[in-house]
């Protein structure tokens, strides 16, 4: 289902194929990739609350089981379009992909997507490799769910209030607030489109952003001690064990924002977290200040994202994971050196 580069379509070309598709889809089965963030949660439910108000039967999901929904998406009305992933649709006759930067972020709904009649890949990561039937991909894009947005307006009609809200979560996590190098006057055009529904500004952004619990703030505690900074790779760098997590009680994924205290150090240019997962290995996180492309550097650990923000899985251990970092890093071509 793969299309070549030259295969496809420009971006509005994209958005009035995908538009097409789901104006006459009487269900539409939206998933976004595994252990979601605000964007894609919020381009999930923002598209499916859209859908359902045109009289679209629809359903979401993840590939996590079980889901265990962060805290945080009490903020956003989808709940009820929720479901787990053994009973999302076997063989959808529509699906959509939301913010899923490559197939293996479906998680356990990828072989879901591999039977689909079509398959509507919306996101915005510059490294995802193009799949699916209709791929709307704009690198350029501040979020996922600015495309969503720019699809609703190509599409037509009411945007329910609550699905406004879901969207802009999206918006306002994946720009930093609107600090990113991403944020464009579209991205604050279409912000301002959403912040004109009624919703509750103010405790939305509380929930995203003030909200933690006494385990994480113990938790930073014991990642920020551990900081490294390696001056020849203008590089910081800690970790967190699952052993870390379980002796203050506290959950993996409230550590999301322990790499965004980190890069704001001025002695280094790239930020990594290196998370042990529940299965052993490593999740890398990888952020820049502008001046490495970290983006490259995680795709050539087999994980990818955007030019200033990216990750990666590792296999090997934290003291090894960051020895190849620092070699990656200081690589003129960002290849992965040999072990």
């Amino acid at each position: 289902m793969a299309l070549t580069v030259a295969e496809r379509p420009s971006v509005d070309q994209a958005l009035d194929l995908a538009a097409a598709a789901l104006r006459d889809a009487p269900e539409v089965s939206l998933a976004c990739h595994v252990n979601p963030d605000p964007d894609a949660l919020g381009s999930m439910f923002g598209l499916a609350g859209f859908l359902a108000a045109r009289g679209t039967h629809v359903i979401c999901s993840w590939g996590t089981k079980p889901l265990n929904p962060p805290r945080w998406m009490a903020a956003l009305d989808g709940a009820g379009f929720l479901v787990q992933p053994d009973r999302f649709p076997s063989e959808p006759s529509l699906m959509v992909a939301l913010d899923t930067a490559s197939p293996d972020r479906l998680g356990v709904l990828q072989p879901n997507a591999d039977r689909a009649g079509d398959v509507i890949v919306i996101d915005h990561h510059r490294t995802n490799p193009g799949f699916g039937s209709i791929l709307v991909l704009d690198p350029a894009a501040s979020s996922t769910a600015e495309l969503v947005f720019r699809l609703v307006e190509r599409m037509g009609g009411d945007l329910p209030d609550a699905a406004a809200a879901s969207l802009y979560a999206g918006m306002i996590t994946d720009t930093g607030r609107f600090q990113y190098e991403a944020t464009t006057p579209e991205t604050l055009r279409v912000a301002a489109e959403l912040r004109r529904h009624p919703f509750d500004h103010a405790r939305l952004a509380q929930a995203l952003f003030e909200d933690n619990s006494l385990g994480y703030l113990r938790v930073l505690a014991v990642g920020l001690g551990r900081l490294v900074h390696v001056s020849e790779a203008s590089l910081v760098w800690t970790y967190l064990t699952q052993e870390d997590l379980m002796r203050e009680r506290a959950q993996i994924s409230e550590t999301d924002d322990l790499i965004d205290v980190l890069r704001t150090a001025r002695e280094a240019d790239v930020a990594c977290v290196i998370k042990q997962q529940r299965d052993g290995r490593f999740k890398v996180s990888l952020r820049s200040r502008g001046g490495t492309d970290v983006g490259a550097i995680a795709q050539s650990f087999g994980g990818g994202g955007h030019r200033l923000a990216s990750g990666y899985t590792s296999q090997t251990g934290v003291e090894e994971t960051a020895r190849l970092l620092i070699e990656a890093i200081g690589s003129r071509d960002g290849a992965v050196p040999d072990p």
